[in-house]
């Protein structure tokens, strides 16, 4: 005989268990570029938890700093690291009402934005933190560097997960380069400077023509992505009347970390348009009862406003324009010529600056 035992577990309900505490994703996209003796930190400030629900329940994002070795834990740069920097976000009223994106019966409508003073959600953040460089030491192998992660921190003081981590070499900035020269054509502005010492490449700054007096990297375009190792650089953003104001920095590098220089004295320049229009090519004239008709090829200059046609008896000592107006097409048609009478055409070009372009080829023909 076969027996069979069924035992059915049961006893008290336990009292209820706390709601999950809800923690922002790591801070992204950490950088740190270090030029001269200070370094500019920037992150992704978090806008989701770690469940992927939205909004994030953060309130701030502390910034760590560690020198020491490169080979340092992340929870290590946070435990025996300084506080640099601490910066403010917008965060949830409620942070247990959340919505989730991948879920179809809920939308971001559903529940309040978060509120207060600091940064948005998902905003880009930069901070800064000015070193002061440790003493070198015969018995330093390797130069120290200095480590930065961020922590998303909740509404009641929580940590999230740290972000990724990003570091600079303290070691000596390069020497900057002298203050470069400044040309342009109507294509580009060209930006050319000497070579520095021990220089591995170099960055290019678009610097606010009001703060080109005092450095403030918080105030600077950079307009290289990655260090170039040429002495010039080519800027094809042409805009009339604009001044543009450019300083370079050296960049030097350790291992696989970089450090910039100060940054070379600004040379400014302000672009005003002396370029004449090419002189218009392929003029026709072909006569018809009572009418000349005229057509021709089209500039190509960008600032391109239009054409001036020209006429003059035969053999054409002296063109006058037909128009006051410009002609913005490529044809006209001349019906103000006496019959038998032979004209000589030309063309010039003029920009919106005003510019003329050299008179074109001419071109003849009698009314009928």
């Amino acid at each position: 005989m076969l027996l069979s035992l069924v035992v059915v577990a049961c006893g008290k309900k336990g009292p209820p268990l706390p709601p999950l505490v809800k923690l922002p994703v790591a801070p992204a996209d950490l950088t740190a570029a270090r030029r001269a003796d200070t370094v500019d930190l920037q992150f992704t400030v978090p806008n989701a938890n770690t469940d992927n629900t939205r909004p994030a329940n953060v309130a701030r994002v502390d910034v760590y700093a560690y020198t020491g070795a490169a080979t340092v834990a992340d929870a290590d740069v946070v435990r025996l690291g300084t506080r640099v920097a601490s910066v403010a976000v917008k965060a949830p009223r409620d942070p247990d009402i959340t919505f989730d994106p991948d879920d179809p019966d809920q939308s971001e409508g559903d529940v309040d934005p978060p509120e207060g003073e600091g940064l948005d959600q998902g905003a880009r953040a930069r901070v800064q933190e000015t070193l002061t460089l440790p003493a070198p030491t015969p018995t330093d192998a390797t130069p120290p560097v200095r480590t930065y992660v961020g922590v998303g921190i909740t509404t009641r003081g929580r940590p999230g997960p740290t972000s990724r981590r990003a570091a600079v070499p303290l070691v000596p900035s390069p020497p900057a380069p002298p203050r470069a020269e400044v040309t342009y054509t109507e294509k580009g502005v060209t930006v050319q400077w000497p070579a520095a010492a021990k220089a591995a490449g170099y960055h290019v700054y678009e610097v606010p023509e009001l703060s080109r007096l005092k450095p403030d990297a918080t105030q600077e375009q950079p307009l290289t992505p990655e260090a170039i190792a040429d002495t010039h650089y080519v800027d094809s953003r042409m805009t009339w009347g604009a001044t543009r104001c450019y300083a370079v920095r050296s960049v030097g590098t350790v291992g696989a970390l970089t450090v910039e220089s100060g940054r070379s004295e600004p040379a400014c320049v302000t672009l005003v348009d002396t370029f004449s229009p090419e002189a218009p090519k392929g003029l026709q004239a072909v006569a018809s009862e009572g009418v000349i008709n005229l057509i021709w090829d089209a500039n190509t200059e960008p600032d391109l406003d239009g054409y001036y046609l020209l006429r003059g008896p035969a053999p054409g000592d002296e063109l006058v324009p037909v128009t006051t107006a410009v002609i913005r097409e490529t044809a006209f048609q001349d019906d103000r010529v006496p019959p038998g009478m032979r004209f000589v055409y030309a063309l010039q070009a003029v920009d919106r600056s005003g510019n003329l372009s050299p008179i074109s080829t001419r071109a003849e023909e009698t009314a009928r």
